[in-house]
């Protein structure tokens, strides 16, 4: 079996292949501090030969992840992007500076759309990435999450407390006001990168991400939701052997 392994930056999402990689035999997900109660829930699917995956957590859930590998004798693998895999060409300046998630979202995203499309992934962080319907990631966008952006103006500004707000279209409290202010960047900003290919045949965006259902009804574009495009892209990179 093979572990394939999404640490972000709050959670862990993780997926058990056969060795093919072509059919989910089991998934879940845990936060940072649960990593090395897995074996116990994984041992009934062993042996597992591989562990494959993407970190942008940081080193010490790279750490976990090595401690709960030798149980099973094995060694973590963590992609590193490259010029290109599984039909999808990286045109970053520099590929290995691709985010390993966001490389692994885009080749996800390539196995469910054969159209241009807009692969968005929304959590700590939202990125907002543009590929082609031949396979070519053209550049795209880091801003913060939805969370992240209420709590920078709480903790940037004298007068804007971090306190719960809901949406609306003309906001007349403070609250109401911060909360709609982020959600409707997070829509400003997909929907401004939609429309570099919104002209092109058959035009999607694939929005993935914990945060994404809070601004995902404010899109007035071509959407599909999606659990997980990390995953996908993991499964894709294991089969292509890239």
């Amino acid at each position: 079996m093979i572990l394939l392994v999404d640490a972000g930056n709050t959670r862990v999402k993780w997926r058990l292949v056969g060795a093919d990689a072509a059919t989910p035999r089991a998934e879940g997900a845990c936060t940072h501090d649960e990593i090395e109660r897995l074996g116990a829930p994984l041992a009934r699917y062993a042996p597992i030969t591989r562990i494959v995956g993407t970190n942008v957590a940081g080193p010490a859930v790279a750490g976990h992840f090595a401690a709960l590998a030798q149980a099973w004798g094995v060694v973590p693998e963590w992609v590193t992007p490259t010029a290109s895999c599984a039909g999808v060409t990286n045109r970053y300046d520099d590929p290995a500076q691709l985010g390993a998630d966001r490389w692994a979202a885009l080749i996800g995203a390539r196995r469910l759309h054969a159209g241009d499309c807009l692969v968005v992934s929304a959590g700590t962080a939202t990125t907002v990435d543009l590929l082609t319907a031949d396979g070519c990631f053209e550049g795209g966008l880091i801003l913060p999450g939805v969370e992240l952006m209420q709590r920078a103006l709480a903790s940037g500004t004298a007068q804007l407390p971090l306190t719960e707000g809901h949406f609306a279209p003309a906001p007349r409290c403070t609250a109401d006001a911060i909360r709609s202010g982020c959600l409707q960047a997070q829509a400003g900003a997909v929907e401004r990168m939609f429309r570099q290919i919104a002209d092109r045949p058959d035009p999607l965006c694939l929005l993935a991400g914990g945060a994404a259902d809070a601004f995902a009804p404010l899109l007035g574009l071509p959407l599909r939701r999606v659990d997980s495009l990390v995953l996908p892209g993991l499964q894709a990179i294991v089969s292509s052997r890239c």
